[in-house]
């Protein structure tokens, strides 16, 4: 099993340089990541809006150590969010972000976290968009959770994640469910030990169609985070036993990935979000990318091979 151990890399100084370093490092990460500064992902926002998509934009960074940090990560989503502003594309692009980007894993990072990132989900509000809070390693769930209740008590638009494989979600869903919040649901990106979380992916894929059950009959907004065309086609038969539009749910793709699903489901009259992520700091999210899907190893590998 490729998946944990790249995602043990991911956590590694040595491999952040051995893979920053490598020659073909770039052709694969520009796959994944739409750029660096604002000025390069404003065009791509525009490009999408223009497909029929909207966007979820996730300034990548996650690894901070300092409250200065912290602060710098919600001064980056307050930039965008005023540049979404004067652009008028604050109904095409929502927020992403990591908590722990806006140090909850600090000393008082529950009370940090929750201070930083409520002016972003302010500031969305205010050009008529949302922030959604990413899920990360479940240790950092239970403060996760709590923040986002905190926030839909003035921003009940404000959504959050849950993951397949890990053992508590279906009961998260549910509780989620009954209160209508926004939920995106994934399989999960991090290493997990088998006390939490299953380790196989049939396991995992049977959880997440238990799940999307859930949030299919519930009152909450399902967000379908999947590139699998099953789980796809899964989702489109509960829905239709649900009772939902089409406006009633989406689905939610990474950038770099399936473009062409993207459009075709978009084509369709479904709504249609891609997650794109840009930033500097690029490696933790480029290295769960790769865990994901082995094919994504494979590109990467022959990139580096065959740069010199």
């Amino acid at each position: 099993m490729l998946g944990p151990v790249i995602l043990a890399a991911s956590r590694s100084d040595q491999m952040r340089r051995f893979v920053s370093a490598a020659p073909g490092t770039k052709q694969v990460v520009d796959r994944f990541i739409a750029g660096e500064t604002v000025d390069q992902v404003v065009p791509i926002v525009v490009a999408a809006a223009d497909k029929g998509l909207e966007v979820t934009l996730d300034v990548v960074g996650e690894d901070i150590t300092t409250r200065e940090q912290s602060y710098a990560a919600r001064d980056a989503y307050l930039e965008l969010i005023d540049r979404l502003k004067d652009l008028g594309l604050g109904t095409k692009a929502e927020m992403s972000v990591k908590l722990s980007m806006f140090g909850q894993a600090l000393e008082g990072g529950h009370e940090l976290a929750l201070a930083n990132v409520r002016p972003v989900v302010e500031a969305a509000a205010a050009i008529g968009t949302t922030v959604t809070l990413d899920a990360e390693d479940h240790t950092t769930l239970d403060s996760m959770f709590a923040i986002h209740e905190e926030l839909r008590k003035d921003f009940p638009q404000t959504g959050c994640v849950i993951q397949a494989y890990l053992f508590r979600t279906e009961d998260d869903a549910r509780r989620l469910a009954a209160n209508g919040s926004r939920v995106r649901i994934v399989k999960g990106a991090y290493k997990e030990p088998a006390s939490v979380a299953y380790q196989e992916k049939a396991e995992t894929d049977k959880a997440y169609v238990r799940i999307l059950k859930i949030l299919m009959e519930g009152s909450g907004y399902p967000m379908i985070g999947s590139h699998d065309p099953r789980l796809i086609a899964i989702t489109q038969e509960l829905a239709r036993r649900a009772g939902r539009k089409l406006d009633e749910y989406e689905f939610q793709m990474l950038y770099g990935i399936r473009s062409d699903e993207h459009l075709r489901l978009a084509a369709e009259g479904h709504r249609m979000r891609v997650y794109t992520a840009y930033g500097t700091d690029w490696y933790g999210y480029f290295m769960r990318r790769l865990a994901e899907k082995p094919a994504n190893l494979l590109f990467f590998g022959r990139s580096i091979l065959t740069k010199g």
